[in-house]
C-alpha cells in the first residue's frame, strides 16, 4: 500500500520558520524575546497561560521588538523552539500560597524539586528541558517564569473572574519583562 508523503510536522515547521525569522532579528540587532504560555484550558486558571498569550497574539507587536508568542499548551517540548532566544518569558499557572491572581515572578535557577509551594503541573518537564539546552548550549540568555495563583482548576474553559481580570495586567508585565531584554 502507498502512503502520501509525509507532511512536515508543525514542530519543524515552526522551528524552520523561528531560525529564519531569529536570522532576520540578529541582522538588525534586535532583541528575539519568546514568550511560553503554558497550561490546560480545558481546566479553568490551569490554562491561564494560554489565555495570556492569546492576549498577546491579538495585541499589536511592539516595533522595537522580536517578540515570539508560543502557545505551548501542555507540551514542554514547545521548548525546541525557544533555542537560541535571547530572552524566554513563561507564563503559566503556579501555586504560591497567594490568593488567586497573584502574581509571581522568578527564574527557574531559583527553582528546585523540593520547591513545592511553586510548582505547577508543567514546571518538573520545563526545568528538565532547560536543564538539557543548558546541557547543549541552546538555552536563552535571559529566563523569567510569570506565575499566577490559581483559584479552580476543575473542568471549564473560561478563567475564574478572579484571574479574568489579570490577563491586561499579565500582558503588560510580559510587555515590560520584554523591553528589559
Amino acid at each position: 500500500m502507498l502512503l502520501p508523503p509525509r507532511e512536515e510536522s508543525l514542530v519543524n515547521s515552526a522551528y524552520r520558520k523561528r531560525q529564519d525569522e531569529g536570522l532576520k532579528a540578529e541582522a538588525n540587532n534586535i532583541a528575539r524575546i519568546v514568550v511560553l504560555g503554558l497550561g490546560n484550558v480545558l481546566l479553568k486558571d490551569e490554562g491561564v497561560g494560554i489565555h495570556v498569550v492569546h492576549a498577546l497574539q491579538d495585541s499589536p507587536p511592539p516595533p522595537d521588538i522580536d517578540l515570539e508568542v508560543i502557545d505551548g499548551g501542555t507540551s514542554p517540548e514547545a521548548l525546541c523552539l525557544v533555542e537560541g532566544a535571547d530572552k524566554l518569558i513563561v507564563i503559566d499557572a503556579v501555586r504560591g500560597g497567594g490568593d488567586p491572581g497573584s502574581i509571581y515572578r522568578f527564574r527557574p535557577a531559583e527553582i528546585t524539586l523540593d520547591d513545592k509551594d511553586y510548582l505547577s503541573l508543567h514546571q518538573i518537564g520545563i526545568l528538565e528541558s532547560l536543564r538539557i539546552m543548558e546541557g547543549m548550549g541552546g538555552e536563552p540568555k535571559d529566563m523569567v517564569i510569570l506565575g499566577v495563583e490559581p483559584k479552580e482548576i476543575t473542568w471549564g474553559l473560561a478563567l475564574s473572574p478572579e484571574l479574568e481580570c489579570k490577563v491586561p495586567q499579565i500582558v503588560k508585565l510580559v510587555m515590560e519583562e520584554a523591553r528589559r531584554c
